[in-house]
């Protein structure tokens, strides 16, 4: 388990354990009568979902087959589901679409490595190969075709890398430590996530350019931060500690640009926030405790207005996955029995609006593109889970 999934999954935890009680100042919830709910299939299995969307409308994610393996799909309106297959193992997935189609993931070999892949439909799929090591994983991939993510080297560490058609997988070094991973980049080429430092009992987030390097973002007073994502224009979002006798919690989530550094983007009334997303804008999504109950609820941040929270569809809990460039966020949220979530829709017009599901109890959002395609997973009416697309 890489340092990321340790950090991420504590702090997750912490964010999610919270305390139990009635939820402060929630947004009336709506269901619109014009969503549209589409089921994506499977590929011979039960289970389905969908992690990515393209701005034509291409969706990605995996499905079990008819065998009881693991399948990466491409979905589009023309063709359906397509299995991409998998480099000679029984497990598959795919992570990020470009807006041309490319698809990228992580698969399997015969034996028990993984190695990232590359796939088109003009050329199939494409072992990316490694950094002299066993094992490579893929995070994200831009327009232009740059595939990042992190791969084991051939001393053994796990390095955060760079792939091009025309250059191959390039090291992208560490911030003195020995390791580091690559989790997302933009079109101009710029790549954030977080390394180790000298010692190895710190992690930082970083952003990496071809003429800059590996730049240390630091954090907001802890040992530790991650970067997450990355906009057009190179604003940086991640989530940091807070005090250096504890390296997960509190937790609160940053912007960092060039000219103004690493900001803490505080909590809706807790001592956490976690983020997720950020559009070319500069609006970014996540989710944060309140206070004094300690429930987690999704929220949209903007320079202007601060930090705003996003409500639920009756319960006590949300949690912010994606927004687009129109500022439209989706996720999921708890309905008043807070036993079952529902795939949701926000905007500053019409708040928050439950998507459904497909005919079964619980559904969640994922990703959602510029024309308000947004896609997860569904309950079915007959218990299984599909992969989902909602017309909004």
């Amino acid at each position: 388990m890489t340092l990321l999934r340790i950090f991420g999954a504590v702090v997750v935890a912490a964010l999610l354990i919270g305390g139990a009680g009635a939820s402060t100042g929630l947004a009336s919830a709506s269901r619109s009568s014009t969503v549209t709910a589409v089921d994506l299939g499977v590929l011979g299995g039960t289970f389905s979902f969908a992690s990515a969307v393209s701005p034509t409308g291409q969706v990605v994610g995996e499905s079990t087959t008819a065998s009881g393996q693991i399948h990466p799909f491409s979905w589009t309106q023309a063709g359906g589901m397509v299995d991409l297959g998998t480099l000679g193992g029984s497990f598959s997935s795919a992570i990020a679409v470009s807006p041309s189609g490319q698809v990228v993931g992580n698969s399997l070999l015969h034996g028990f490595d993984n190695h990232a892949f590359s796939w088109t439909q003009s050329g199939g799929m494409v072992d990316l190969g490694t950094l002299g090591g066993s094992d490579s994983y893929a995070g994200d991939v831009n327009a232009t075709g740059q595939v990042v993510g992190e791969s084991t080297t051939s001393a053994g560490e796990l390095h955060a890398f760079s792939w091009t058609q025309s250059g191959g997988m390039v090291d992208l070094g560490t911030l003195g430590g020995s390791s580091s991973f690559a989790l997302a980049v933009n079109a101009s080429g710029q790549v954030v996530g977080y390394s180790t430092m000298a010692g190895e009992s710190e992690a930082h987030a970083f952003s990496w350019t071809q003429a800059g390097g590996m730049v240390d973002l630091g954090t907001l007073g802890g040992t530790q931060s991650i970067a997450v994502d990355v906009s057009p224009s190179g604003q940086v979002v991640g989530n940091s500690s807070i005090v250096p006798d504890d390296p997960f919690v509190p937790t609160h989530a940053f912007s960092w640009t060039r000219k103004g550094g690493m900001v803490d983007l505080g909590t809706l009334g807790g001592d956490q926030s976690l983020v997720e997303h950020v559009n070319g804008s500069g609006q970014v999504v996540g989710s944060s405790n309140l206070a004094p109950d300690g429930s987690f609820q999704a929220f949209s941040w903007t320079q202007a207005g601060g930090m705003v929270d996003l409500g639920t569809l009756g319960g006590d809990f949300s949690t912010a996955w994606d927004v687009n460039a129109r500022g439209q966020v989706v996720g999921s949220a708890s309905l008043p029995d807070d036993a079952t979530s529902h795939a949701f829709s926000w905007t500053q017009a019409g708040g928050i609006v439950d998507l459904g599901t497909l005919g079964g109890a619980g559904s969640e959002a994922f990703a959602v593109n510029a024309s308000g395609d947004a896609v997860g997973s569904s309950d079915t009416a007959a218990g299984d889970t599909h992969a989902t697309l909602w017309h909004t």
